[in-house]
């Protein structure tokens, strides 16, 4: 069941994007409902908006607050992952919507795009992380199974449960979890579900600053 689109960017638009989207935010948040819709809403099912909630208040923190793929900032310097490493010399530093590190997870990940009919060798090119379909993928496929961090979104919310500040587990620790859990409570006021498809998504012309 798609959302309303024009409700949804009218609400974010105020929380949590402070007043302002830019054309990049909107093409990037409606990238990703588009996917979301496409691949995962119908295994998700009644947890469809809490559990897409808290994969966009993962980006929105991650991206610093930009909606789509980018580069960790200093491209892992000082960590263990940002030296080149395995058979291609490659540094494993975060890339993508969840700023994907390590290389098992770059291996994972590659495993993951080849179960969704996607030829994407991350493992030797880790850079196309950056690009939208594959980094969406592995954003929605980790969280939903967890296998970032051995915990995945159905620990989190179910229809007895609702803990978006300990789901921060599922990429990184507790690490700004009361700060990522109201933006979650932001998405989760935006996303409203309709049963009849009007516009999937606004003209975008319409949505820039």
């Amino acid at each position: 069941m798609p959302y309303d689109a024009d409700l949804f960017f009218e609400r974010v638009r105020v929380k949590p994007f402070g007043g302002s989207l830019s054309q990049q935010q909107v093409d990037g948040m409606n990238y990703l409902m588009s996917e979301w819709e496409c691949r995962f809403e119908e295994s998700a099912a009644e947890q469809s908006t809490p559990w897409l909630a808290y994969c966009l208040a993962t980006v929105f923190h991650e991206t610093a607050t930009q909606m789509r793929p980018i580069e960790e900032y200093g491209r892992g310097s000082g960590h263990e992952y940002g030296k080149p490493t395995g058979p291609y010399g490659q540094c494993y530093y975060g890339r993508g919507h969840v700023q994907l590190t390590w290389e098992e997870n770059y291996i994972k990940g590659q495993g993951v795009l080849d179960e969704y009919g996607m030829n994407v060798p991350l493992h030797q090119y880790p850079h196309r992380m950056l690009e939208d379909q594959p980094s969406a993928i592995v954003l929605f496929d980790g969280m939903i199974d967890g296998w970032f961090t051995g915990v995945g979104l159905p620990k989190f919310f179910d229809e007895n449960t609702e803990d978006p500040v300990n789901a921060r587990t599922i990429v990184n620790g507790h690490d700004k979890d009361t700060l990522i859990a109201d933006y979650y409570y932001d998405f989760k006021a935006a996303l409203v579900q309709i049963d009849v498809p009007k516009r999937r998504r606004p003209a975008l012309q319409g949505l820039r600053k």
